[in-house]
């Protein structure tokens, strides 16, 4: 990853970015498939994100056509992480199973985790 920063602090044109080594993996905030039913039979106001949010290293998706990759400088945690880590109103993941059948490129989304995050700002 440094090498990427380090182009973007070069301020590299868009040659050298298209060059650049993509990294295999990278280190995110997910929330597994396997504990969805966690908060089962919890109230909402006792439900804790700390409980399901999990940082690890994910693989770099296959990029499709029409999607570009972002090197992520900021982020937020908002309302969509916190639901997101609580399962609420629904899981995420059932969504995902039923994107997943539209299209081969959708059948990435169909996975044992989830990477967390709706909004980003970055090169």
């Amino acid at each position: 990853m440094r090498h990427i920063l380090d182009a973007i602090e070069a301020r590299a044109d868009s040659a050298a970015f298209a060059a650049l080594k993509i990294p295999e993996s990278y280190r995110a905030a997910v929330v597994l498939k396997s504990e969805q039913d966690t908060f089962k039979g919890v109230p909402s106001n006792q439900k804790d994100p700390r409980k399901t949010v999990h940082i690890q290293d994910v693989p770099v998706p296959e990029i499709a056509p029409d999607e570009v990759l972002i090197a992520v400088m900021a982020s937020s945690i908002n309302f969509n992480t916190v639901w997101s880590s609580i399962f609420e109103p629904v899981s995420t993941f059932g969504s995902l199973a039923r994107l997943a059948r539209e299209s081969e490129w959708a059948k990435r989304h169909d996975r044992d985790y989830q990477v967390m995050g709706s909004d980003a700002s970055g090169v």
